[in-house]
């Protein structure tokens, strides 16, 4: 779709990751629901995105947040230009805080220029123990591949009822996109995206992974 409002982010270096927060305001929203009573808004901000995911009552999602305390562990970096400081830590720049997951059994990741606290966007986040991954990475494609690789991609999400794509005004390679993964293996929740800025030639891919509780399997009592 196509978008009357400018983004804000300009390029990679303009990214950070953030975990928890309130849902910021939208040019787009679109809501889906995946087996279990699974809930995903997915939300095109003017300055990239944001995902939101609802676990019906008594599932659980990462609880905690990404300092020592909630066992998230920024490593690395996306990519020198993409705001990322493999000495980043649990600071200002850091990702969150403990409770980026509510109580209520959801999650809140956002993608984007946040105002008031410097780029970081980690390479790799994992919070093993919460069942939370997300990977980026920063691609500098060869002379018009940038555009062969939008069009393509664009065609691809087309009619994908899983997917958002937003392509803002100027120039039809200005792309945010975003696409869940509806049959992911193993019980969890998946999704991927993607920012393009043609302005400064980069494309930055993002993927997330939500492992999510299996019910509790019965027991088997022996007979007497």
């Amino acid at each position: 779709m196509s978008l009357d409002t400018p983004y804000v982010d300009t390029c990679a270096a303009d990214l950070s990751l953030a975990l928890g927060g309130p849902e910021r305001p939208a040019l787009h929203v679109r809501e889906l629901t995946l087996p279990g009573g699974i809930r995903l808004r997915l939300r095109l901000l003017g300055a990239s995105h944001q995902v939101v995911l609802t676990v019906p009552a008594g599932g659980v999602v990462p609880a905690g947040g990404v300092d020592g305390a909630g066992g998230i562990v920024p490593t690395g970096g996306a990519d020198a230009a993409g705001g990322a400081d493999a000495a980043g830590g649990a600071d200002a720049g850091a990702p969150g805080r403990p409770g980026a997951a509510t109580a209520a059994g959801g999650l809140v990741e956002t993608v984007a220029c946040l105002p008031g606290r410097p780029p970081h966007l980690p390479g790799t986040l994992h919070d093993e123990a919460g069942g939370y991954r997300f990977t980026a990475s920063v691609l500098r494609p060869a002379v018009g591949e940038l555009h062969t690789r939008i069009a393509a991609l664009r065609a691809e999400l087309a009619g994908d009822p899983y997917a958002l794509v937003g392509v803002f005004p100027g120039d039809p390679d200005a792309v945010t996109a975003l696409a869940v993964r509806p049959d992911a293996p193993d019980g969890s929740v998946r999704w991927r995206t993607w920012h393009a800025y043609p302005q400064t030639n980069e494309l930055v891919l993002t993927e997330t992974a939500v492992a999510l509780p299996r019910a509790p399997q019965p027991r088997c009592e022996e007979a007497p």
